[in-house]
């Protein structure tokens, strides 16, 4: 895998913000050059970073890296950084809400259909054909049914975290701890205000909280400071607002190679929702457990997540 010797992972330390982190990609010995940019697309202004590799490899091809609620792009760093080690250029991006050109007011405008349209947007705008995708938590919600929606433009697809829609489902339906989990959801949806106050209050520290002391606090802090901004906490929570606002995106076939990495102690997937997922691909499958991994698995185990993204990219690039 990627070389682990010193300089080839980031520094830790503030700010996380998209030219921050490309400046510090930049820096790497692994790293050929590194921007921040923002792109114009799907009516949208969206904010990211990309990264060529000193000695990339060119069939790989290219890692789009899509985050999560609630996290920024900033959440793949250390994964980004070890990816171009081994060769691999990547793309990472703001979502709407998240990005501050992309961030309708209303709650419609969040549904997964939006955010399909978004990532097939932004890509085709930075001139990606064909890309690996991989999705962290609602970067996984959006990644099933862009899979589904457009197997001519996916390499490969990597949910981190996130079970696929139905096997998630069922196991709602199903299985009385997945309901469970499924609490802060319902919350959000019922009682949009009194959550995003509550969870804003003191400093944030029960957002602080939600982030279970697996993520490095000056990481954190960042995410604290940016959803602590006018309006920016109240539009992320618009995704969960919008489920069920329109008919759901066909989550299947899934018919492009797909690798699904797990962490044992994820909050919100329980393993049965995890081990359904494989059911509702029809295409080579592979399933990473971490164990003792969190839900936040991009921050709290870069490395692991890396090394299972890049088996995945080499074994499927098929010269790319």
């Amino acid at each position: 895998m990627a070389d682990e010797t010193p300089g080839t992972q980031p520094p830790r330390g503030a700010p996380h913000d998209n030219a921050s982190v490309a400046a510090r990609l930049a820096a790497l010995p692994q790293t050929a050059s590194a921007e921040a940019f923002t792109v114009a697309a799907n009516g949208f202004e969206f904010s990211g970073y990309r990264a060529e590799p000193a000695v990339p490899e060119p069939r790989l091809g290219v890692a789009v890296l899509v985050h999560g609620w609630p996290q920024y792009a900033s959440c793949w760093e250390g994964a980004a950084a070890l990816l171009l080690s081994a060769g691999v250029p990547i793309l990472a991006y703001d979502q709407r809400g998240y990005s501050p050109g992309a961030r309708p007011d209303a709650v419609e405008d969040y549904d997964v259909s939006h955010l399909v349209a978004d990532l097939a947007a932004v890509t085709e705008a930075c001139g990606l054909a064909r890309f690996h995708l991989v999705g962290h938590d609602w970067g996984g919600v959006m990644g099933w049914p862009f899979a589904a929606a457009h197997p001519d433009r996916l390499l490969t697809l990597t949910s981190v975290s996130t079970a696929h829609t139905l096997a998630h489902g069922r196991r709602m339906k199903e299985d009385p701890e997945q309901y469970a989990r499924m609490e802060y959801l319902r919350k959000i949806r019922h009682h949009p205000e009194e959550f995003s106050a509550a969870m804003l209050r003191d400093g944030g520290a029960r957002l602080a909280a939600f982030y279970e002391d697996a993520i490095p606090a000056d990481v954190v802090g960042s995410y604290l400071e940016r959803f602590s901004e006018p309006g920016v906490f109240d539009a992320v929570l618009k995704y969960y607002r919008a489920l069920g606002s329109r008919e759901p995106m066909p989550a299947t076939p899934i018919t492009v190679p797909t690798l699904y990495v797990w962490g044992s102690e994820d909050v919100a997937f329980t393993r049965g929702a995890a081990e359904l997922t494989g059911e509702y691909v029809e295409a080579p499958y592979r399933f990473v457990e971490i164990a003792g991994g969190s839900h936040w698995l991009p921050e709290q185990h870069p490395d692991t997540v890396a090394e299972a993204v890049l088996a995945h990219v080499r074994e499927h690039s098929g010269g790319a």
